[in-house]
């Protein structure tokens, strides 16, 4: 299996997908973040940042656009060992998002704020995997339930 981090979806057929209505309910985005060792602005400005630094900066941001979309941030945290299976290069920080849907995941990023915030996450990331995921009610504890919920699921888990 080979693994390519990307900052921007590149292929034509995975963003031909990403314009497809996706599965019902809510979706989770799993998000593999792999971060540049200094922010490198496009716009040419010096910065001190760390990537990472500048990626909390769009983080931030985010975690306030993300309730106007209807979801939310859920969980975040750095990677600090891999247990099975070998990658080239570990990530640096896991991070999942709930949106009621794919489609509300797209808006998102083509608001005039996301895309204001997002000069941050180019600076600071090498690349990234984003893989959206479904709900396993029959293993998903109730405080997960609850996010599903409160993004307006009302099919929570559903595979369709």
């Amino acid at each position: 299996m080979q693994v390519f981090n990307d900052v921007y979806p590149t292929d034509p057929a995975q963003i031909e997908a990403l314009r497809e209505k996706g599965p019902e309910g809510p979706i989770f985005m799993v998000n593999l973040l792999k971060f540049k060792d200094r922010a490198e602005y496009e716009d040419g400005r010096a910065t001190t940042l760390t990537g990472r630094e500048a990626y909390q900066i769009y983080g931030r941001a985010v975690t306030q656009i993300l309730p106007k979309f209807g979801g939310q941030a859920v969980f975040a945290a750095d990677v600090s060992f891999l247990s099975l299976g070998r990658v080239e290069e570990l990530w640096d920080e896991i991070a999942i998002a709930a949106y009621p849907d794919r489609g509300s995941m797209v808006r998102m990023s083509f608001s005039p704020e996301w895309r204001e915030a997002s000069v941050h996450r180019t600076a600071g990331l090498k690349g990234q995997l984003n893989i959206e995921s479904l709900l396993a009610p029959e293993f998903a504890p109730d405080w997960i339930k609850a996010i599903a919920q409160s993004v307006g699921s009302q099919a929570v888990g559903s595979k369709s």
